[in-house]
């Protein structure tokens, strides 16, 4: 009995140890994962983060070319306008002064229909309160 038990005891020994070092082994291999795994999620946020940066970068250059040519567009529509504006001046003088009678009466026409509908605006207003 006295063998069996050191038997027992020795074979107890011998589970405990490879028990002891299969756990060693996997603790081994868990610490071996984690460390890839924060390495590889270390190199993920690295790459988003460069990856934002040029994202963000390319967005305010985009931002910017786009603010240029809108100030250029309100330029060129400014432009247009005082060209229009300017022809429309010297198409009125020049009409002026070749018709001086009928400038006069259109410019009377024109006073006459103004200062009737401030007069048809001023009687509605005045009888809707």
């Amino acid at each position: 009995m006295i063998k069996s038990d050191k038997y027992v005891g020795d074979e107890l020994s011998t589970l405990a140890h490879d028990a002891a070092q299969t756990a060693e082994r996997a603790a081994h291999s868990a610490r071996s994962g984690i460390g890839q795994g924060l390495h590889e999620m270390s190199n993920g946020l690295e790459h988003a983060r460069s990856e934002t940066g040029q994202a963000l970068r390319q967005l305010a250059s985009d931002s910017d070319v786009l603010l240029h040519r809108g100030i250029d567009k309100v330029r060129d529509g400014a432009d247009q306008l005082r060209e229009r504006s300017l022809h429309a001046k010297d198409t009125a003088t020049t009409y002026i002064q070749h018709e001086p009678m009928k400038s006069v009466l259109m410019a009377a026409a024109v006073g006459a229909g103004l200062m009737a509908l401030v007069a048809l605006f001023s009687r509605n207003h005045h009888s809707g309160r």
